[in-house]
């Protein structure tokens, strides 16, 4: 196993690799001019690009060029983003614990309710609370995602003033960027948590709910429908004719046995969803008016910010490399029988 994981460690470098390539090439459909601003730092430098491309030698060969980028790629050099006013590296840094803060508490519904109600809709095949799952599922996923965050905030946020949009409260945010607050790890709800600040955590949970919420109605659809067909085969299979021969609680018979192990066609499904929701939460992030990567990256592509591109794609490729062989991994924790070579 150790030799499967270091294999598919090793493939990182080329898939990213093969990304950088890619959009390397389609930058230089660009006049040098606009891929000038790669290098642009000082809106004062704009009137002066003749110099910018000469010093970075933007008109030179593609290769020239892709591996002059290549090499300030890897010193962690990616340029500078104008649409964050800040390098892209330290824009990464950023809006990524945000998002990863959403996808994460979006995903643990996903999860829940998706194996839940997959697991029940089984359980009940073509009965009434099948059906009912699987029209509310369908209803879920059939309505546009940011018509439903617009509901859920109209209702729960301008009706009942329960779930405010942001990431925190003005309050919260004097805390955060306070003098005595420190920043551990860049996710606030667990910085409010090492800080001791309970005020701040709860509030950051107020504000997660709702867009959260909308990110599990809206992707947790596929879930269900995996989970119950994985939960209908294993129901069929011989193991658990055995098991009700024996005697076994109906309760063990769907939970302990049949549940488990429909789960691994989950775990996969489950770690592809979790890098998705990471790179594509822009829309509920705008509804939401969340400070996330996803509406950072949809801003850089608003905006033409070539560096801000290059930094958000490299960052999706090795989401979805790492996502995929943390599935395989859990395969083998979920079902000892399954042995990676």
């Amino acid at each position: 196993m150790f030799v499967y994981i270091l294999r598919r460690l090793l493939m990182l470098p080329l898939v990213m690799l093969g990304v950088t390539f890619f959009l390397f090439f389609l930058t230089q459909r660009l006049s040098p001019e606009m891929r000038a601003s790669l290098y642009v730092q000082d809106p004062r430098q704009m009137g002066s690009l003749e110099e910018v491309i000469e010093k970075y030698g933007l008109n030179d060969p593609m290769p020239v060029q892709y591996m002059r980028w290549l090499k300030g790629a890897v010193k962690g050099d990616l340029g500078y983003s104008e649409s964050a006013n800040m390098p892209v590296t330290a824009a990464i840094k950023a809006y990524l614990p945000a998002t990863a803060q959403l996808a994460a508490a979006a995903m643990v519904l996903v999860v829940f309710f998706g194996v839940w109600l997959g697991i029940i809709s089984a359980e009940y095949k073509d009965g009434f609370i099948d059906n009912a799952v699987r029209f509310f599922v369908l209803a879920g996923f059939s309505l546009p995602i940011f018509v439903l965050g617009l509901v859920l905030l109209m209702v729960f946020y301008g009706k009942l003033g329960w779930f405010p949009p942001g990431e925190y409260s003005l309050a919260s945010d004097m805390i955060v960027h306070g003098p005595a607050f420190k920043a551990y790890t860049g996710f606030s709800l667990i910085d409010s948590l090492l800080n001791l600040r309970f005020y701040v955590f709860f509030d950051v949970l107020k504000h997660l709910i709702l867009p959260a919420v909308t990110l599990c109605i809206g992707s947790f659809a596929l879930m269900v429908r995996v989970m119950r067909s994985s939960m209908l085969e294993e129901l069929n299979k011989d193991y658990i004719r055995s098991a009700r021969a024996r005697g076994l609680s109906e309760f063990k018979v769907i939970y302990k046995h049949a549940g488990f192990n429909a789960l691994i066609p989950v775990v996969t499904l489950a770690g592809i969803q979790f890098v998705r929701l990471l790179g594509g939460t822009v829309i509920v992030e705008t509804v939401f008016d969340y400070p996330g990567i996803g509406r950072w990256g949809v801003e850089c592509a608003r905006q033409l910010d070539i560096a801000g591109v290059m930094g958000f794609s490299l960052l999706v490729a090795a989401l979805f490399v790492l996502g995929n062989l943390a599935a395989d991994i859990l395969y083998t924790v979920i079902d000892p029988r399954i042995r990676l070579k």
